[in-house]
């Protein structure tokens, strides 16, 4: 029965690690109540932004369970311990304004309409770039956040040497300036089911 469970949240934990794992970044609006799985969620995203209404609970420990799902080995590399600390320990809301202090949160917005205004800008500003360097830049977000400088900076390494190709983003970034346009890059080629995008 303990084995089935433990196989349960790896399940449940799956559900947003793909969210760390996509390859495009996934940013994250949030209004009023983000709790428990909420927040798990969130912490999977690339970039949170709130409106001033917004609150964060780490709802488990108000259930009489540890949160399990990606709250904790996510939001370690997020927020300061200290405050992590008590907002595990005592199950208390974390307003929009101190998430921002705290790094949680990018941004955060008087209205929803001024917030969803400001992710969609920032998400039209991403689009325009170019998608192997938006993946690649990700990819080696991530990959430094779980390891080394030095680790971090051998794989960027073997990543540029796999990966970049001078001749096709890069020319396009500088043909389309010197042309006045807006560059026009490949997409991504589909990912095949089972293999790993990084």
């Amino acid at each position: 029965m303990r084995a089935a469970l433990r196989g349960k949240v790896l399940e449940l934990q799956e559900t947003f690690s793909v969210l760390d794992r996509a390859r495009m970044p996934v940013l994250v609006a949030v209004q009023g109540g983000c709790i428990g799985a909420g927040v798990d969620m969130i912490s999977a995203c690339d970039c949170r932004y709130a409106t001033e209404d917004a609150f964060f609970v780490i709802q488990e420990i108000n259930l009489g369970m540890t949160a399990d799902v990606g709250t904790f080995p996510r939001l370690c590399h997020l927020m300061p311990q200290s405050a992590l600390r008590e907002l595990a320990y005592a199950g208390r809301r974390l307003p929009a304004q101190r998430a921002r202090e705290l790094g949680l949160v990018g941004e955060v917005f008087a209205t929803r309409a001024e917030m969803l205004a400001h992710v969609m800008d920032v998400a039209k500003d991403i689009a325009e770039k170019s998608p192997l360097a938006v993946h690649g830049s990700k990819v080696m977000i991530n990959y430094a956040r779980d390891h080394s400088i030095a680790d971090g900076l051998d794989y960027i390494a073997t990543w540029q040497a796999g990966m970049y190709n001078p001749e096709t983003d890069m020319l396009e970034s500088f043909v389309a300036k010197n042309q006045k346009r807006a560059p026009v890059f490949a997409d991504l080629l589909p990912v095949k089911k089972g293999l790993r995008t990084e």
